[in-house]
């Protein structure tokens, strides 16, 4: 029997609605803590609370200590898996970060819930079977960190909540699931074809992410030279443009050396340096802005502040990206 590694996070997998006010809120003891007995028909189970947090207060810094706390435990003990409890909000976040700080050939997987533990239709400790299941098969090896959420298996690099509260809301735009999960087996249909791994033993530069919109202003670019931030992330329109005020902004960032990254705010498709008008991307590049492929802005965001943070010398970020 395998032994995995189960860590609780917090959210709404480990809350409950109060039948008065029907709000959903945190209890004082995450109910999710003691559950290893119920999963110890799936595998033996190794339970431990990393901290008990909605997953909006969950910044980089618990995402890092989220990592120790793994690579400690491995270290105790031979580990065949991992299971994370997180809560859905920035679940694709911490997925992510783990999947750019781990080097780790045993699976890591997430997973959360869409409905708290007393509600009706709860979802949590479904998912958290599935994960583990994924966590036990040997097909999961060597794939990254996983979200299994909803009889699917994703990856971190491409999945993202699409809804805000359907029980479907994983989803990965464009590439689709890694897998499905039937009651008999876990069904994997393709797999990621590489991984970057980066070592972080602090966060403490900042990086900054907006979504660039029509009439966009210039004063927003100044305001992250003038905060002091590290770099910024920029969602783009299409394949990555931007509208003239901001690309002069863009060219004063550049001059000072602060990296400015450019995504597509479009769920599908990549961002590409296509277009040769003033703000156009083709504009962008000449200028010394870097094109990510194919990921999203708060997954760039993540990308950039761990290559800033790094340990060892300083990563090319035009090559980090592409």
């Amino acid at each position: 029997m395998k032994t995995i590694l189960l860590v609780h996070t917090g959210g709404t997998i480990s809350m409950q609605i109060n039948n008065e006010t029907g709000a959903v809120q945190p209890s004082d003891a995450n109910p999710l803590v003691g559950l290893s007995q119920q999963l110890n028909q799936y595998a033996t189970i190794i339970e431990t609370e990393a901290f008990h947090l909605p997953s909006p207060h969950i910044t980089p810094v618990e995402m890092l200590s989220l990592r120790n706390t793994i690579l400690d435990c491995i270290k105790k003990q031979p580990i065949d898996g991992v299971v994370i409890t997180h809560g859905t909000d920035t679940l694709e976040e911490t997925a992510y970060f783990l999947d750019l700080t781990t080097n780790l050939d045993i699976p890591i997987v997430l997973t959360g819930a869409m409905r708290s533990s007393n509600e009706l239709g709860a979802d949590g400790v479904y998912n958290i079977v599935s994960a583990i299941r994924v966590a036990c098969d040997d097909q999961a090896r060597n794939k990254g960190v996983l979200v299994v959420m909803n009889d699917e298996v994703h990856h971190a690099f491409n999945c993202t909540k699409t809804s805000t509260s359907s029980v479907n809301t994983f989803q990965s735009p464009q590439y689709g699931p890694l897998g499905l999960i039937t009651k008999k087996q876990i069904h994997f249909h393709h797999t990621p074809i590489k991984r970057r791994f980066v070592e972080v033993e602090a966060i403490q530069k900042r990086v900054a992410l907006f979504k660039v919109y029509a009439g966009m202003e210039a004063d927003l670019m100044e305001a992250i030279s003038y905060f002091n931030y590290d770099g910024v992330v920029l969602e783009g329109l299409g394949q990555g443009n931007v509208p003239p005020s901001v690309g002069n902004g863009i060219k004063k960032l550049i001059e000072k050396q602060i990296p400015v990254i450019i995504v597509s705010r479009c769920y599908n498709g990549i961002a590409e340096p296509v277009y040769n008008y003033d703000g156009g991307g083709k504009m962008l590049e000449d200028l010394g802005a870097i094109f990510a492929t194919g990921i999203s802005g708060q997954k760039a965001r993540l990308k950039l502040l761990i290559g800033l943070n790094q340990v060892s010398n300083n990563i090319e970020l035009r090559e980090f990206f592409n």
